[in-house]
């Protein structure tokens, strides 16, 4: 076997396999006597059928099978003699095997890119400064309590307030047009809470009970939804009901009926700040290596493989639709054409490939590994979020095939921890943090 490479592009490669004329007469000799042990025609005994019936009746499925066995005997020992690993299933073109002719057939493949990495340690990188208050214990505090509290009706008939709970229904449209998805005939809101938008929320203030208003709102050209970014929509919109909440006095009863340890309102208020802190570092350091990697990015050049963004804009595409598909809704109901959502998740999609292989590469540079301990450590701190026995979701990971992921994970985190260490990192003020 003789084989070689041509490289079509950085990322996808031919493979040229030749194989000898005395190997392919080989296959295709004991082909034909297995075929002749086991063939029946009628007029024949079993075995003694001649060459030129067999070759007649059953030489096209014959060929067939000795390409199947030249190709899938040859195509391994060919990319690992080549040093070739493919990213997909390559694909094959070949002629039909002759006795007595060498036979070749290429192989096109996607490879992982090589890149260039210039200095990537000891970059300079801001982290935000660790700034939990008073008031943001408070707010959290407040979210306890209303998480207790009970919904009541006014003691009298009045307009929405601020802090009103309302339920309401509502069609969205642009130039009078539905938005498809833009809908509900039942949905709750707190009033204030920003998690509609915030004009919206502020023009129902002062609406009744039972009144249908029409509220405009000009979403930001960075609002978060794509769908709606930049677009002025007319909320047509009824009140259904308004309600006001009953909060719990903040008293040693309310604090003792949380649960665990603690008695006192200052105890609640010491547990709040140090979850609150322990949310904030963790935020903070997922920020500090974004930007980190994302800076070691911007200093490489990378052809991308097809199959990998094509993979992960796959992922992309259905991690939404699950979440739609949770709440009873599919694409087109929320007004998603997956057409336009794929274009608009692809630039996403291809930096993400390329901040994985950029990793990789300072992985295997550093020789950077994941160990048995960092994987037992890696479920414990996993269990230890979600409240369960770490043998518990192992087993699950092993069982579902997801154990090469979950290390894939970590060795991605171990490696942006190397990546911080190395680097000059400067505290500064939220709003100092560097933009570019």
């Amino acid at each position: 076997m003789k084989s070689s490479i041509e490289e079509i592009s950085p990322v996808k490669k031919k493979l040229i396999v030749e194989i000898e004329a005395a190997e392919v007469d080989r296959k295709i000799d004991k082909a034909y006597r297995d075929l002749g042990k086991r063939a029946r025609l009628p007029g024949f005994r079993p075995g003694k059928i001649p060459m030129q019936i067999l070759e007649g009746r059953f030489g096209k499925e014959v060929l067939g099978d000795v390409t199947r066995d030249l190709v899938n005997e040859t195509l391994p020992k060919a990319l690992e003699e080549r040093d070739t690993f493919p990213l997909n299933m390559p694909v094959i073109e070949n002629g039909i095997p002759e006795k007595g002719q060498a036979f070749q057939y290429t192989a096109v493949m996607e490879v992982r890119p090589v890149f260039e990495l210039k200095d990537y340690m000891g970059l300079e990188v801001d982290k935000e400064k660790m700034s939990v208050t008073d008031e943001d214990v408070d707010r959290q505090i407040e979210e306890i309590q209303r998480a207790r509290g009970q919904l009541r009706a006014p003691e009298e008939d009045r307009p929405v307030q601020d802090g009103d709970y309302v339920t309401f229904r509502y069609q969205g449209s642009e130039d009078g047009t539905p938005i498809p998805g833009l809908q509900s005939d039942d949905h709750m809101l707190r009033v204030g809470s920003g998690d509609f938008h915030p004009e919206f929320e502020k023009r129902l203030i002062g609406c009744n009970k039972g009144e249908s208003v029409t509220i405009r709102v000009d979403f930001e050209e960075d609002y978060k939804d794509k769908n709606l970014a930049g677009k002025g929509v007319d909320f047509e919109v009824e009140l259904l009901d308004v309600k006001e909440m009953d909060l719990p006095a903040l008293d040693e009863d309310f604090v003792k009926g949380l649960g665990g340890s603690m008695e006192t309102l200052e105890d609640l208020k010491s547990e709040v700040m140090s979850e609150l802190t322990k949310r904030e570092e963790k935020r903070i350091d997922r920020d500090l290596k974004s930007r980190l990697i994302q800076k070691i990015c911007d200093t490489v050049e990378i052809s991308l493989p097809d199959s990998m963004v094509d993979q992960e804009l796959g992922n992309a595409v259905e991690s939404i639709r699950r979440n739609i598909a949770r709440s009873g809704g599919d694409l087109e109901k929320a007004g998603l054409d997956e057409v336009r959502l794929r274009q608009d998740l692809r630039p996403a999609s291809e930096y993400r490939v390329k901040r994985m292989l950029v990793l990789g590469e300072i992985a295997k540079q550093n020789e950077l590994e994941v160990t048995e301990e960092d994987v037992t450590k890696g479920f414990a701190d996993l269990a230890a979020g979600i409240g369960q026995d770490p043998t518990v979701i192992r087993r699950y990971y092993e069982a579902n095939k997801l154990m090469e992921p979950f290390r894939d994970g970590l060795l991605e985190e171990k490696t942006l921890n190397y990546l911080v260490e190395g680097a000059k990192v400067q505290e500064v003020e939220a709003d100092k943090i560097s933009k570019e």
